[in-house]
């Protein structure tokens, strides 16, 4: 959005310095600014003040400064705020004002980007709507968000994630979303939240947020999640993949040979067919939540299936190519927890293939199960009729163990084709690199 420097100080209480100057966006990152993005600097692990004079070659116009008062170059202007993190905060605020009611937060312990990438792509056909780049989805990525989207935006998905108990709201805080999508509440990231209680708990500040006339969308399969409905005077729509009783469901599941669901989908305003270009079957609950926010938002029945078809997925999911050497390749290293281990893995299991590999690395952040929930995606596999090669992770047991990437690379190659492999990790284990090297 374009902002005035004016504006810019008068939303987060900011004293202005410098040129009077119009900005279009903003970054907190120098080496990923693009020209006409107003520059914020975050004082961390490292002062991002530091990295101004970068900013300022790269082209933005205007900074936020907690610094000094020392005047910016000609042509530039500067606000001088007491937090540059919260004045990014305030200003997103701003352009939250801008865009009306087509406001949804998604949140969940998995299926969140998937989600919002397919609840964009719905809100796409009919709407000029804007969502969260990758996943950006805390307390500096959701402001950044709703600050770049372009102006006339109609509608906003925002992910949300957290680290604690209170996260959740501060974004809402921020966001004021009018519709909140809940995926599922699992057993991860507990060596911050401690334990599945205080995860939901967390989750479902979202619902607690939205006005008495907003619309939560709760996963009726998930006990944790659909409970949430107590918390919030919102009007509630649940959807089900598994069969259960819900106002969305799916029927007629079928699978292609490059792992896309086909499908019924059912809901109050009818049914249509569905086909999806996300990969695995777990996907089509991520397609039902979508579907009940869209068509809950004004979206046709028909738009609702063009937009699940066409939209745009984030990276390193279930991305499937084929080798010139003759393997077939999932790369889905973006993260991973037991939940999304165990449906990769059944989705690989229904690839039609001679043999299937599974090059795993570390699922991080799982507190005192970690060791038993390794255990468990190995033990997975196995039934499955997957061998398992771990990627500097002993806790996976009894399965093939190398040290790196690229050792890992090598072992699949030795293999030889035809093989299909799934390569699949942590953020941490940045197991895309298999997928690069058999590629």
């Amino acid at each position: 959005m374009h902002f005035s420097i004016a504006e810019i100080a008068a939303a987060t209480d900011g004293a202005v310095s410098g040129a009077d100057v119009t900005v279009d966006g903003a970054s907190i990152d120098s080496r990923t600014l693009e020209a006409g993005q107003l520059f914020v600097p975050i004082v961390a692990e490292r002062d991002g003040h530091e990295f101004l004079p970068a900013a300022l070659a790269a082209g933005a116009p205007a900074y936020f400064t907690s610094r000094d008062d020392t005047p910016p170059p000609d042509g530039v202007g500067a606000i001088h705020v007491a937090d540059t993190a919260l004045a990014l905060r305030a200003l997103g605020r701003a352009a939250r004002t801008r865009i009306g009611d087509r406001v949804v937060g998604v949140t969940g312990s998995v299926g969140k980007t998937s989600t919002k990438d397919l609840l964009a792509g719905v809100l796409e056909t009919t709407y000029k709507t804007a969502a969260s780049a990758k996943s950006f989805n805390n307390e500096l990525g959701l402001p950044l968000t709703l600050v770049g989207a372009d102006d006339g935006t109609q509608a906003a998905v925002l992910e949300m994630g957290a680290r604690g108990i209170g996260h959740i709201a501060t974004l809402c805080e921020i966001a004021a979303p009018t519709v909140g999508v809940l995926t599922r509440v699992e057993a991860v990231h507990l060596e911050n939240f401690g334990s599945l209680d205080a995860v939901a708990q967390t989750k479902g500040e979202l619902v607690e947020s939205l006005p008495d006339d907003g619309l939560a969308v709760l996963n009726a399969d998930d006990p944790a999640v659909v409970a949430m409905a107590s918390r919030t005077s919102a009007r509630v729509l649940t959807y089900s993949a598994s069969g259960a009783s819900a106002d969305l469901t799916a029927s007629g599941v079928v699978l292609d040979d490059q792992l896309r669901a086909s499908f019924t989908l059912h809901s109050p305003w009818g049914s249509v067919p569905v086909r999806l270009g996300a990969r695995g079957e777990h996907q089509v609950g991520n397609a039902l939540a979508a579907a009940a926010a869209g068509a809950g938002l004004g979206v046709g029945l028909e738009a609702v299936a063009d937009g699940l078809l066409g939209a745009a997925l984030s990276g390193l999911r279930m991305e499937m190519t084929r080798t010139e050497s003759g393997f077939t390749v999932i790369n889905d290293a973006y993260n991973a927890n037991p939940t999304s281990m165990a449906a990769a893995l059944r989705a690989l299991a229904q690839l039609d293939a001679p043999r299937r590999i599974a090059v795993l690395g570390t699922m991080a952040e799982l507190g005192d199960d970690a060791a038993a929930a390794h255990r468990g995606v190995a033990e997975l596999a196995s039934s499955l009729g997957i061998v398992v090669v771990a990627v500097d992770e002993p806790r996976y047991g009894d399965v093939e163990h190398v040290a790196d990437p690229a050792a890992a690379a090598e072992y699949v190659t030795a293999l030889g084709a035809p093989l299909a492999v799934l390569v699949k990790g942590s953020r941490v284990a940045a197991l895309e690199r298999v997928a690069e090297l058999l590629a």
